[in-house]
This record gives C-alpha cells, structure tokens and sequence, in this order.
C-alpha cells in the first residue's frame, strides 16, 4: 500500500505543478492581451478561476495525504501511546467519513446534476460538469489517504503497549 500511496502522491503533485503552471501562463497571457494589445482576451479569467479551483481542491487532497493540513493539535500532541493513537484513528475516521459523503456522495450529485442541466460557462463554453469533476476526485483521494492512514494507526496499535 505504501507503493500506491507513493505513486498517487507523485502523480498528484505533478498534476498541481502542471496546472500552476497553466494558470501562470494564463495569466500572463491576460495581462499582455489587456495591457499591450489593447484586446483583452475572452476566456482567460474564466480558465484562471477554474484552475484555482482545481488547484486548491486537489492541493486539499495532497496535503491531506501528507499529513500537512491545517489542524488544531494540542490534544493529540498531549497524548502519549494508545490514547494519542485513537485520537489519531478518531480523527482520521472523521476527514473519512466527510470525505466520503460531503464530497464524493455529494460532489457526484453536483456533477450529475449540472451535466443533466446542460449548464455551460459563459466563456468557455465547456459543460460546468467537469469543472466540478475535482469535487468527487479529491474525495475519493481523501478517502484514499484517510484508510491509508487508519490502517497504519491500527497496525500501530497492535505494537504499542
């Protein structure tokens, strides 16, 4: 398991520095044909606020998977042994459990419904659908890391006294 956490990590990664890069590249593109050309291009805002999008949800997930996100530590940093193994497993049953239903379960719905609904961008003129594609992808990542990270915990718990 530790092999495919480390394939999706790098996979992950490569695709956040591949969108940044795009997204650079867009907005420089924006700032030329709006300031140079005099001609503001028509999409480029559009395609920026997409990938931040992406960017952002997709970097949720791989911080998610590194251990890195944001969170409120004194407890489990106060434990020693079993107990601040639990806190951990609690902890990490919980990012999987809204994972799974917040975004996967609904993110899906979301996905479903706006290419049910034909709803196209107004510049783009791509379906909104996979624009909100990240949604599910990045939970089932989440869920991914969250069972990876639970059976570590419980391995773990079978070694500490």
């Amino acid at each position: 398991m530790d092999s495919i956490k480390y394939r999706i990590d790098n996979v992950l990664k490569w695709a956040l520095v591949v969108i940044m890069g795009a997204m650079v590249i867009n907005v420089l593109w924006q700032v030329f044909t709006r300031f140079v050309m005099q001609n503001p291009s028509s999409y480029t805002e559009e395609l920026a606020r997409y990938m931040l999008i992406w960017i952002g949800i997709l970097g949720a997930s791989y911080v998610a998977g590194q251990k890195m996100h944001l969170a409120i530590d004194l407890l489990a940093t106060s434990l020693k042994g079993k107990s601040k193994i639990y806190v951990n497993l609690f902890i990490d049953l919980c990012v999987l459990v809204f994972a799974a239903s917040v975004m996967v379960v609904g993110g899906s719905r979301l996905v479903f419904i706006t290419l049910k609904l034909n709803q196209i961008s107004a510049a783009l003129q791509i379906p909104l659908g996979f624009v909100y594609t990240v949604l599910p992808l990045s939970g089932v990542l989440i869920v991914f890391y969250s069972v990876y990270f639970i059976s570590k915990e419980i391995a773990e718990l079978k070694i500490v006294k």
